[in-house]
């Protein structure tokens, strides 16, 4: 317990430090509010268009889920924090989603790279995608890898409702990412990949995103 608590304090003494440092950097709408001019995009099997399934409006990102894919940056970014705001639509139940970091090779209809889980009650879990890893995750002896691992979260669900925006800050040092959802801590992960893409994922229901910002570290 000791050892847990030492580790928490020691990851919230480095954001802090983070924080006043980043004060001098420049903030980088990744979405400009208007279009997606700056993303590139997959889904699954080419089977529609990509703007039937990811499209603006109102000033907000809307992702319908199906076709499976994800739309993810046009650069490859390293030691950052990155700022995403999402909801389940008025009306609709939550699904599923997540936001992809440290992307070495976008593939269809998943990349390489960690998911930030979106998935209802699971907020805040790592997945390790494409043949990605974490040296959090830890196969049990003598058992095939899963096909798609999962390092848990180590709190309780502090998504909100559905309709109700929620808050992702993702920090990315040196291939660590340290995971915070609606200002509570979640998790962390270390990876060997240092840099990568970005992406938000269609899978599941419709999902709405705003205010994605990168700010460098």
């Amino acid at each position: 317990m000791k050892k847990n608590l030492l580790s928490i304090v020691t990851i919230a003494a480095s954001l802090f430090c983070f924080g006043n440092e980043a004060i001098a950097q420049k903030t980088i709408k990744l979405f400009n509010g208007k279009d997606l001019s700056n993303w590139n995009f997959v889904v699954d099997k080419n089977s529609v268009p990509a703007d039937q399934v990811y499209s603006v409006k109102d000033g907000v990102i809307h992702i319908v889920g199906n076709p499976f894919g994800y739309m993810y940056t046009k650069d490859k970014y390293s030691n950052y924090k990155l700022h995403v705001e999402w909801r389940w639509p008025n009306g609709e139940e939550k699904a599923n989603s997540g936001i992809f970091l440290l992307i070495e090779e976008p593939k269809n209809p998943f990349p390489n790279g960690i998911e930030c889980q979106l998935c209802a009650g699971k907020v805040g879990d790592f997945v390790l995608l494409g043949g990605s890893d974490l040296a959090e995750f830890q196969n049990k002896p003598g058992t095939k890898r899963p096909a798609f691992p999962v390092v848990n979260r180590k709190v309780a669900d502090v998504e909100k409702e559905a309709g109700e925006w929620n808050e992702a800050n993702i920090y990315v040092k040196e291939g660590v990412i340290t995971v915070y959802i609606n200002g509570i801590y979640q998790n962390t992960g270390t990876n060997k990949i240092k840099e990568g893409y970005i992406g938000l994922q269609s899978e599941g229901k419709e999902i709405e995103f705003r205010n994605v910002t990168v700010t460098p570290w």
